[in-house]
């Protein structure tokens, strides 16, 4: 048997010095203490096995195992992550289509109401900037299609101001304004029509342009 400092047996064990200090905590190597110094006795029956070049490899070899498993996983993950954007793209083309044409059917068929309802108390240069003018606002606010006009009351040609305001298809805050312009002027203005409490108006004779703002 022999003695030896932790880093002497560290060389000699080819491990690290905590590898030796914790054999010798476990009691697997015998140690002495001489003079504050600890020494590594070697060549008793505890005495740590040299590492074996087989062991070495077959840790070797499980790592590249497990690294090539890795990367077959990871290569997979990306080409089902390439499927996906595709299929995800593929869909909003789709929807981008089928939303492009709903809007252009809608358009059509509004513009064919308001044409029919328009020519009934409007004249033909102020029907045409009103179709246009609604069917632009009805996309851009996406306001349901029922809700276009109510009743148009054509004796006379009037029509009421709740009514003509729908078919210019202004927003519900704009409307709010205009009407109270018009409440404001309807008792001096001979071109706004009171009845019942009620204003009423005649496009066909008048201009309103003045108090649409």
């Amino acid at each position: 048997m022999s003695k030896m400092t932790v880093a002497e047996a560290s060389e000699h064990f080819k491990v690290s010095k905590e590898a030796i200090h914790n054999r010798i905590r476990r009691g697997t190597l015998d140690c002495v203490i001489e003079h504050g110094t600890k020494y590594v006795v070697v060549g008793g029956a505890k005495e740590m096995p040299k590492p074996t070049t087989a062991g070495n490899d077959k840790y070797y070899s499980y790592i590249e195992q497990e690294n090539a498993e890795l990367k077959a996983k990871v290569s997979a993950l990306e080409g089902e992550t390439r499927t996906l954007r595709s299929q995800r793209e593929q869909m909003l083309i789709e929807e981008k289509e089928k939303i492009e044409k709903i809007y252009k059917e809608r358009d059509v068929q509004l513009k064919s109401v308001l044409q029919v309802v328009a020519s009934k108390f409007l004249t033909h240069q102020n029907m045409e900037s009103v179709i246009e003018e609604a069917v632009t606002s009805e996309r851009e606010e996406d306001l349901p299609f029922d809700d276009v006009i109510d009743v148009v009351d054509e004796e006379n040609d009037v029509v009421s101001l709740k009514d003509f305001l729908k078919l210019k298809m202004f927003s519900k805050k704009k409307r709010q304004k205009i009407k109270a312009r018009f409440e404001k002027y309807a008792m001096d203005d001979d071109r706004i029509i009171l009845k019942k409490e009620k204003l009423f108006l005649k496009p066909n004779h008048y201009d309103y342009s003045d108090l649409i703002k």
